[in-house]
This record gives structure tokens, C-alpha cells and sequence, in this order.
């Protein structure tokens, strides 16, 4: 019972995300990120929007990421973002992103396609002014590091550990430093 009670007037508390993301250009795709999440694929929006932006920093982070704007740094003041994960402004980040921890992460690509997986530690950063390329359906596991100008193909998994300099192919499997190609589909 003191369960519904808190996550009722959690849901009062949330009220201005939820206007928030009812004026967003970007609301298909808080949808996908949101359902990403989760194991079932459909329910109540309202409920499940609420019930992470309530318990989970990392969507909170990313839900501020997809909602720019003034209204959206004053709630930041309120209902802080995770300070150890990162995304940049810059990067054109597609829709289905699932975060599994991603505690102490950096996302900072020229563009990410849809349904990517990304664990703690990673690191996705610029070389020489070159950022990564990141195709779709993508996993990224813990500790990887993926820098410079390289480009990840679709369907590809960048194994825990991993520091990525060249290009991998789609639906390869990379691991080592340097990453190297255990197997391709």
C-alpha cells in the first residue's frame, strides 16, 4: 500500500515530464527508448514513462537528451540526469537505445543507428576530430572503446574490453585491444 502511495505522487511529481514529452517533437522515438526497456512491449504509457523517469537516471538521462530546451534544463534542477553518463549534443542517436547500467558512459558519435545495446564503461569518442559511426542493432559490451573516425556495421557486437580503431564489418564480433574479428555472420 505505502508502495502505491509513493509512486502515486510520484506520478503528481512527474507531471511537468509528461508535458514535457507531450510537446516533444521527439515522442515516437521516447516511445521506442522507453519500450527498450522493458520486457513488455506494450501497456500504459503514462504508467511506464513515469515509473522510469522515476527509478532510472540513465532513461532520465536520455529522455533529457531527446527533450532540448529551457523547460527541460529547469527540470534538471529538480530531477537531476546521472552525472557518470554522458551523451553529446551532437550525436544523431536513433530510436530503441537499451541501457543495460551504462554507469561511467560516453556517447559521443557522429550517428547511432536504431536498437543498441550498451553496457557500463564504454567510451564512444572523437580521434583527430573524427567521431564513430554506429549502425543498427549494434551491442556494445562492458569497457569497450570505440574511437575516431571508424564505422560499426549493422547487426555487429563489440565484445567487453574491446578498444575499436578500425572499421568492423556487419554482423562481426570484435574483442581484444586491438579489437579484432572473432567471428562474422
Amino acid at each position: 500500500m505505502i508502495m502505491k502511495l509513493l509512486f502515486f505522487f510520484g506520478q503528481l511529481f512527474f507531471l511537468p515530464h509528461f508535458i514535457l514529452f507531450s510537446f516533444s517533437k521527439n515522442k515516437k522515438v521516447i516511445i521506442v527508448d522507453l519500450f527498450a526497456q522493458r520486457a513488455e512491449k506494450e501497456g500504459c504509457l503514462w504508467y511506464y514513462l513515469t515509473l522510469e523517469l522515476l527509478t532510472n537516471r540513465y532513461f532520465r538521462t536520455l529522455f533529457y537528451f531527446r527533450t532540448p530546451g529551457f523547460f527541460s534544463k529547469i527540470l534538471r534542477i529538480f530531477y537531476p540526469k546521472d552525472p557518470s553518463f554522458l551523451i553529446s549534443p551532437h550525436t544523431n542517436l536513433a530510436g530503441g537505445i537499451f541501457l543495460g547500467h551504462p554507469f561511467s558512459t560516453i556517447i559521443n558519435a557522429k550517428e547511432i543507428g536504431p536498437n543498441l545495446f550498451i553496457n557500463h564503461l564504454v567510451t564512444i569518442g572523437a580521434k583527430n576530430g573524427e567521431t564513430p559511426t554506429i549502425g543498427a542493432n549494434v551491442s556494445i559490451r562492458a569497457n569497450a572503446i570505440i574511437i575516431g573516425g571508424v564505422t560499426i556495421g549493422d547487426n555487429a557486437t563489440i565484445g567487453a574490453g574491446a578498444v575499436v580503431v578500425k572499421d568492423v564489418p556487419s554482423g562481426a564480433t570484435v574483442v581484444g585491444n586491438p579489437a579484432k574479428v572473432i567471428c562474422q555472420d
